[in-house]
Order: C-alpha cells, then sequence, then structure tokens
C-alpha cells in the first residue's frame, strides 16, 4: 500500500551537479569536542567495596579445555541467581587506579561516550557491572573465551566451538554451591553474540538472555555489507583482541568475497531460541548491529520477547539508569522468579527529531509496525517526487570524487519508522563493478541536522546503506517491501553500455520530520565520511572501489525510487 507524503514537487528543469556528500558543515567544531573527549572521557569509576571476587576460577569444558572466569557474588551465603558474561576482550582489563586517578580501557577514549558513564573498578569493556548486579542479589560470571584472557586452547572467533563453551559455562554456574541453579546472560556487542551462540544450543539451566546490540550475519551485518569490504573497525578490533585466534578475520574478509560456505559457518541458528529474550535493537549502530539485531528480534522462537529501541550512545545508553531498571525487571522474572511479569512494551520505540532530541518513546506490538504505508519516492533531475518522471533522464559522477543528491522539501510534519530501501538503474564507464554508497539526510532552515551513528560518531545520517553492483542479484522469496535480500553468492560484471537495475537496502530509523524539512538522497562511489578520525567515522572504514565514473537513469521505463516507511500522522 502506498500514498503520497506530502505535497506533490513541482517539475524541475534544472540540470545536476555532483558534489562531494562527505563534506557536511560542522566538522570543526566536532573534531574540538572530540579531542576534549579523548583527553577526559565522559566515564565515572567508583569503588565497591561489598562485592565478594574470586578470581580465575577453573571452568573444565567438554573437550577437557579449561576456561576461566572471575566470579562476583553479594555478601552471605545465598544461593543466587548468576548473571553470565564471555568473550575475547579480556575479563581481567578492568579499570585501574594510577597516580592521577583511574586509567580507562582505550576503548573509551578511542569512541566518543554521548553521556556520562559510570561503572564499578570490576567492571571490564561491554560487560554487566558487577557492583550493581550483586547490590540487587545477582552473582555475576565474567569468563575469558577459549584463547582468550587466562583461558586455555586456541578460539575461533563466531565459531560453533564458542557457542558449545558458552553452554559449558552456563551448566557450571548452575552447579556451583552459590547457585540457585538458574542461570542468564547480558552484555554488549560481542558478548550480546556470544548469547546468541550459548542460547542456541538450549543449556538445561539457561532461563533467559539480554542481547545488547549484537549482530548475527557477519557478512551482512559488518564485514561485507551489501558485499562491500569492511577494512577499517576490522583492523583495530584485531589489534585490541586478547585471544589467539585460528582465523584472521580482516584476512578472511578479504579472499571471501561471496556470502559462501566459510561465512555460513559463522552463522548460528538463532530460530533455536527459546528463553525469554530482551533485546536492545538501536537506531545507532547501523555499521555493526542494528540491522543484525532487529533480525534476531524477528527470528527468535521465544514467545516472550522485547526490543529495546534507542538513538544515543551505545555505551551510556547500556549503564544507564532506565536501561538498568528494564534489565532488572527483566531478570527478577524470569531469571531470579522473584518479581511479577515486567511491564514490557514488545518494542520500545524511541523516535528522534535530531542527535540530541527525542520526539516520543512509545510502546509498539511489532516490528516492523504493521500501519507502515511502503511510499516511493521517485529520483527525477535532483528531486524525489510522488509519480515516476514521464521523460528519461541521467546524471553522470565519479565514482571516487563526487557522489549525486536527490532532495524533497516536506509538506506536512512526518515520521519515517523502519528500513528503507533505493531501487537505481546504473551504467558504468571505465569499469566492470562499483561500490555504492547511499544515504539520507535530515536538513532544517538550510542546516544539516545529525543523528548518532555507530562508534560514538555523532554526525550520522538518518540511514546509510552499501552494495556492490556485481552482487546486485535478489533473493526474491527473502526480499520484501522496502527491504531487499541479496544472494551474494556470485559476482556478476557489468559490460559496456549495459544498464542494469541495483537495489540497496538502508539501515532502520525512526525519525520525526516537520513541514519545511527537507530530506537529502545522497548517492557516491566512495565511503560517505572522511577518513580524519577527528571529523570521520572512526574507525569505520571500507575498501576503496574501482575508478571510473557511472550513470544513473530514470523516467518511466526506469522508475528509480527510495521507498521509505510512512507511518500514518494520526498515529504519532
Amino acid at each position: 500500500m502506498t500514498r503520497s507524503a506530502d505535497a506533490p514537487i513541482s517539475p524541475s528543469t534544472s540540470v545536476m551537479s555532483p558534489e562531494r556528500p562527505w563534506r557536511r558543515p560542522g566538522a570543526a567544531r566536532y573534531a574540538m569536542a572530540r579531542l576534549r573527549g579523548l583527553r577526559r572521557p565522559q566515564v565515572t569509576v567508583y569503588e565497591a567495596p561489598r562485592v565478594v571476587v574470586d578470581n580465575d576460577l577453573p571452568i573444565p569444558t567438554r573437550d577437557g579445555t579449561v576456561l576461566r572466569a572471575n566470579v562476583y557474588r553479594p555478601q552471605g551465603a545465598g544461593p543466587w541467581p548468576v548473571i553470565v558474561c564471555a568473550h575475547p576482550y579480556g575479563k581481567d582489563n578492568l579499570p585501574a587506579r594510577g597516580r592521577n586517578g583511574w586509567r580507562l580501557p582505550p576503548q573509551y577514549r578511542m569512541m566518543r561516550q554521548t553521556s556520562p558513564v559510570r561503572i564499578s573498578q570490576y567492571t571490564s569493556w561491554e560487560a554487566p557491572d558487577p557492583a550493581y548486579w550483586t547490590d540487587h542479589g545477582y552473582v555475576v560470571v565474567n569468563a575469558d573465551l577459549r584463547g582468550s584472557g587466562t583461558s586455555e586452547g586456541v578460539g575461533t572467533l563466531l565459531s560453533a566451538q564458542e557457542g558449545r563453551d558458552v553452554a559449558d559455562i552456563i551448566q557450571w554456574a548452575s552447579e556451583q554451591p552459590w547457585s540457585t541453579g538458574s542461570v542468564g546472560m547480558i552484555g554488549v556487542s560481542y558478548l550480546a553474540i556470544t548469547q546468541y551462540s550459548g542460547a542456541a544450543e538450549r543449556p538445561d539451566a539457561l532461563r533467559c538472555i539480554v542481547p545488547w546490540e549484537g549482530f548475527t550475519d557477519p557478512y551482512r551485518d559488518l564485514m561485507r555489507p551489501g558485499g562491500v569490504r569492511e577494512n577499517g573497525f576490522l583492523k583495530l578490533w584485531t589489534a585490541l583482541m586478547t585471544a589467539s585466534e585460528t582465523v584472521n578475520l580482516e584476512k578472511a574478509a578479504r579472499i571471501h568475497p561471496t556470502r559462501d560456505d566459510w561465512w555460513t559457518s559463522l552463522v548460528r541458528d538463532i530460530s533455536n531460541i527459546q528463553v525469554p529474550v530482551l533485546l536492545c535493537t538501536s537506531f545507532s549502530d547501523n555499521n555493526l548491529h542494528s540491522r543484525g539485531t532487529f533480525r534476531a528480534f524477528e527470528t527468535v522462537s521465544s514467545t516472550d520477547r522485547f526490543a529495546w529501541t534507542h538513538r544515543s550512545g551505545k555505551w551510556s545508553t547500556f549503564y544507564s539508569d532506565e536501561a538498568k531498571e528494564a534489565q532488572l525487571a527483566f531478570f527478577d522474572h524470569f531469571l531470579a522468579d522473584r518479581a511479577p511479569r515486567p511491564d514490557l512494551p514488545a518494542v520500545r520505540l524511541e523516535v528522534r527529531d535530531s542527535r540530541d532530541t527525542v520526539t516520543v518513546v512509545r510502546r509498539e506490538d511489532a516490528w516492523p509496525l504493521a500501519r507502515t504505508l511502503w511510499t516511493p519516492w521517485y529520483l527525477d533531475n535532483g528531486r524525489l517526487g510522488d509519480h515516476p518522471s514521464t521523460h528519461a533522464g541521467t546524471a553522470r559522477f565519479d565514482l571516487r570524487r563526487q557522489g549525486l543528491s536527490f532532495r524533497r522539501t516536506l509538506g506536512r510534519d512526518l515520521e519515517l519508522t523502519g528500513a528503507m530501501a533505493l531501487r537505481i538503474w546504473i551504467e558504468l564507464d571505465g569499469t566492470t563493478d562499483a561500490d555504492l554508497y547511499v544515504g539520507v539526510e535530515k536538513w532544517r532552515n538550510g542546516r544539516y541536522v545529525p543523528f548518532e551513528g555507530s562508534y560514538g560518531f555523532g554526525r550520522d545520517r538518518v540511514t546509510t546503506g552499501w552494495q556492490r553492483v556485481s552482487m546486485r542479484e535478489l533473493d526474491e522469496e527473502k526480499s520484501r517491501p522496502g527491504r531487499p535480500e541479496h544472494t551474494f553468492d556470485r559476482p556478476q560484471p557489468m559490460t559496456t553500455g549495459e544498464v542494469v537495475p541495483v537495489d540497496v537496502a538502508l539501515g532502520p530509523s525512526a525519525t520525526s520530520f516537520r513541514s519545511g524539512d527537507e530530506i537529502r538522497l545522497v548517492i557516491a562511489g566512495r565511503w560517505l565520511w572522511p577518513s580524519n578520525p577527528l571529523t570521520g567515522q572512526f574507525p569505520a572504514h571500507y575498501a576503496r572501489g574501482p575508478r571510473g565514473r557511472a550513470t544513473l537513469h530514470w523516467g518511466p521505463e526506469r522508475p528509480a525510487a527510495l521507498t521509505v516507511p510512512v507511518i500514518p500522522s494520526s498515529e504519532f
């Protein structure tokens, strides 16, 4: 079902000019704020004297390898329900008191914190704060995965072996004298991914999980989104890893361009997860976790599943009072069995006007929203119109140095909540392939409106998408309105003079617009931000695409369009 989103756009006879969409206002001011954050991140460490700590406890696994964990317990005899996290970042990589205060893990300085974070000295990177959870009557088990920290063996990131090891950790935790036998899991990013892999094994003692932003398909979500190779975050991730690994993921991403059996071996069967799930499905991590977490919400078999959306910082949100209250209510019922069923909506939807302004937080019953009106806005000579152009048109740009933009000024207030998709017709000159980068921007009164993005980036667009032209083949059975799915199983290089349709999937978002706002679609053949770590989206970076030029085509026979998820105005 479609309908007009606002007032019709008048025909234009202007000639399109290429632009450089990676240049957006506000860079200098943002860089100064980043420098201040590098010197003094907004992180406070507090001491927690009441926690009982047992370091490096051995955990035997089914093949005889010994893993090790730090265990944090409340004072007293117990027993208590147990919260587990397992990861390759080093359970002992904790804040350390120095001569000039607390020294933090380097990630807190590298990646911008959007608001103050407060953690105890026992909190490792992206892990639950043991002081908070022991104060509320839980034991916390923070385990090194195989080959990382003080655990034995050699690990393989994202492997099926990790799932078996996590299941063994859960079983061990359930059998300890301080345990009630009930185990849950919580954690951010990789600490969410290990929850998927462990829960998919269905260990008997596992009662529920709280995966806070975790991808579910390494190829599609991070390493080759749209078939485009990521080579920025992967380098930093490899450098920060404490694990002894059998596979270098950055190298693997280079030598496996298609989504072959090697990639599918890294995907866990999350439909096998039946325990209650509270997922953080943020809109601010499109480069890394957003798509995969929404996929998890739609795929797990749990009858009790809840999605917590936001568009703020990953870490400041996870440790915020509001999020911890929801996590605690979830655990108190589903793990500890000591509180009534929590009043959590199926989807906690946060809609934003900008990076710093929340329009509304409301309850929803499903994702995508059932009342979504999938609405095409058609490309036509620099404009986004309600109807396909009545005449054929083209625009040309250099793949490495230029981009194009198509604009629409809204005639009424509007909410766009959900994923977006772009279909274009493209011709290449001087190359048989190209990497396409697509962004949707919001402008108000001539000013660029920034949003929160991955890795603490505070100048992001509403949403972004990637697509390698040769990987354009669609999976027709899995594709849905506004959400194209590609097979990624074979490259299809182009030939001279050939014009082909290409579909680009853009990530989910929830954004409000006012009458008079401008929505701008940008298309380029290179990454849409500069590589400067102070003004760009550090550490995000993508492999440099081929040289050449691209020509976009539109018209009656080639109805190029951006499909947007319009939410009826009476509902917000």
